[in-house]
């Protein structure tokens, strides 16, 4: 790294880090609390790089972005904020900011975007956005990196023409993620139309609700219910979307990758709907967002202000699988806020609520099955996505493998005690070949090992 790095942000602990990192990464660093202050410094022609708060004690930092802009149209900006929702990472990409990261940040991450910054120019980075004050409440909560992701994506594609496929599970948000696409684009004043899948059926209806989406919004829910015949009126009706100027944005749940490998699904109308994919997270996948969620459903259930979660309570619902994700988490609050004996909920009427779910038949091995199979699917996308139109490197299916053959075998080992006879036979495979496993994995084998 080389140039002057302007660090703006109150908290002198964040001031301090910061600085003795860029200055060892071979940077000039000048540090302030104060917004004007770092104006005074731009408008002198100091800095090649401003990494700046969101909240000082003089002011917003995202609001100063335009004169910054105006004045030193060049000069990037890294904004970082404590307020990590979509509404601050739709602001920093409206204001042009370089980039943006949510705090607590990985501080190895700041460096590498820094670095990034101080190489690239203006014409180089994510082209601005616009965003109506009026829908700054947005309902859609978590700090956790994959919600950091996902708002960022919306943030960047919302007014893209391309159209969009959303894939996630039920209740993971999908629905509203489409809709936040729509309320923050350039057509929210438009038409935002849904062809929902009791309708699939009836072609005609197909053919109208897609008329009526003309030059707004078209939201193909539950894409992979489509039967062959209505998939086929589909993909015909879609080839008349472009000249209508009309977005698309379709719902899928994970399946739908299978099923175009199956040719259960037509491979021409997946490539139709899936110019920009949106993975919308499963709520075990982030699991440092449901105490927020949790908290945000007992404020809004009625008279419920005052409940509260117990330590227990929420270790017992950290602790959850989730398989209706968010909209189970709802449901749940719900029923405790009913079931609760006071406004302090503890841990075991928490657990009483949860077992009740647990024991649903229509959550047991099949629906786990196609559970694992989907987010197999999930992450092995997500492994080629991450070279960035490139093939990964050679040896995939074994990487794979052993991703998932290290903890199966680990599990196994533990919940038989480490006794690999019984181990190779609830595995089912021989015992020496178990053995062998153990040893090329570099598996550790011991008794009463508890799993982290």
């Amino acid at each position: 790294m080389d140039g002057t790095v302007l660090i703006a942000d109150d908290d002198r602990t964040i001031r301090t880090v910061l600085t003795q990192a860029i200055t060892r990464a071979g940077c000039k660093v000048h540090a302030t609390s104060s917004l004007s202050t770092l104006m005074r410094w731009i408008e002198d022609g100091r800095g090649d790089l401003v990494i700046s708060d969101v909240v000082m004690p003089d002011g917003d930092g995202l609001e100063i972005l335009p004169k910054i802009q105006k004045i030193r149209p060049n000069l990037p900006v890294i904004i970082i904020s404590a307020k990590n929702n979509i509404v601050t990472a739709v602001r920093a990409n409206e204001a042009k900011a370089f980039d943006y990261l949510p705090k607590p940040f990985d501080l190895p991450e700041l460096m590498h975007r820094s670095a990034k910054a101080l190489d690239q120019s203006k014409s180089q980075r994510v082209s601005s956005i616009s965003v109506n004050e009026k829908n700054a409440e947005i309902p859609m909560i978590g700090k956790s990196d994959t919600m950091q992701k996902l708002y960022k994506l919306i943030a960047r594609t919302k007014d893209s023409i391309i159209p969009i496929l959303i894939i996630g599970e039920p209740g993971s948000g999908r629905t509203l993620t489409a809709k936040i696409l729509h309320d923050l684009s350039e057509r929210n004043n438009r038409s935002f139309v849904k062809l929902q899948s009791e309708i699939y059926e009836n072609h005609s209806k197909i053919r109208d609700t897609i008329a009526r989406a003309s030059g707004g919004t078209l939201v193909l829910d539950g894409v992979t219910d489509l039967t062959p015949s209505a998939q086929l009126v589909v993909l015909h009706e879609l080839e008349q979307l472009g000249a209508q100027n009309t977005r698309l944005i379709s719902i899928s749940d994970t399946s739908i990758l299978n099923q175009v490998k199956e040719d259960r699904f037509r491979s021409d109308l997946f490539h139709r709907i899936s110019g920009n994919q949106l993975y919308v997270p499963a709520l075990r996948d982030r699991p440092d967002d449901i105490q927020a969620l949790a908290d945000h459903f007992l404020k809004k259930s009625t008279n419920a202000s005052q409940y509260h979660l117990g330590i227990e309570a929420q270790e017992k619902l950290n602790a959850f699988h989730w398989p209706g994700n968010v909209r189970q988490l709802q449901n749940i609050i719900g029923q405790l806020i009913i079931e609760g004996p006071d406004y302090l909920l503890n841990g075991s009427v928490v657990q009483e609520v949860l077992n009740k779910y647990a024991q649903d038949p229509n959550l047991r091995t099949s629906e786990f099955n196609n559970e694992l199979n989907e987010t197999v699917a999930i992450h092995v996308h997500k492994y080629f996505n991450l070279h960035d139109g490139q093939l990964p490197p050679k040896g995939v299916y074994q990487h794979i493998l052993k991703q998932v053959e290290v903890p199966l075998i680990e599990i196994a080992l533990v919940a038989t005690d480490g006794n690999q006879a019984k181990c190779a036979e609830v595995l089912g495979i021989n015992r020496n070949t178990l053995r062998k496993k153990i040893k090329d994995l570099d598996i550790l084998v011991s008794h009463h090992r508890k799993l982290m």
